[in-house]
């Protein structure tokens, strides 16, 4: 693969060369280079997940970093499916998401913000430690701008013996009493 790339790169630059004529073989070479590797590190490094959800799904999409060997991305009536650590921590390119009918959802999602589709959330706590996801949101309807990305508490939806559990960082607060708010003052 790695001299694929470099062979392509020689002839590409030997076509840009002939447009280019005052800049240095080097210097072109050097930047065909530099962007086909680039390119390359972004399809190694970021797999596409393709993630299956059930017909008729509309809702938060959560992929929670799991202990599992493989990632189980099929998702279940709640929205959740479990990837690996590597998976987790490598993954920033845009999902295929499709229906179990087979149908594509792409016009259909919403993702954390305009530059992201995968939100990084936190779930805390079952025993004094956190769930992590990354997650986004498929719409009621095609290429919906009123409909907006939030977050739900995973802590009871998720299945135990799959999820990776980590420990509460120093900024994490574990809350053991309900608290108050009173509306009614200004």
């Amino acid at each position: 693969m790695i001299v694929g790339i470099i062979l392509g790169c020689l002839i590409l630059t030997g076509i840009l060369k002939l447009i280019f004529k005052r800049a240095p073989f080097l210097t072109i070479l050097s930047i065909t280079t530099t962007i086909s590797f680039l390119a390359f590190h972004y399809q190694l490094y970021s797999p596409t997940l393709t993630i299956i959800v059930p017909d008729g799904y509309r809702g938060e999409v959560n992929l929670v970093l799991s202990n599992v060997d493989d990632n189980i991305l099929t998702v279940d009536s709640n929205g959740i499916g479990y990837i690996t650590e590597w998976t987790f921590n490598k993954t920033y390119s845009r999902p295929i998401v499709k229906q179990a009918d087979g149908k594509n959802l792409d016009e259909y999602l919403i993702g954390f913000n305009p530059s992201t589709i995968f939100g990084k959330g936190i779930s805390c706590c079952v025993g004094k430690r956190e769930i992590q996801s990354l997650s986004f949101k498929i719409g009621t309807k095609p290429l919906l701008e009123d409909e907006y990305f939030e977050s739900k508490s995973l802590t009871e939806l998720v299945d135990r013996n799959k999820t990776l559990f980590t420990e509460l960082d120093k900024y994490s607060s574990v809350q053991t009493e309900a608290t108050i708010i009173d509306t009614t003052k200004k």
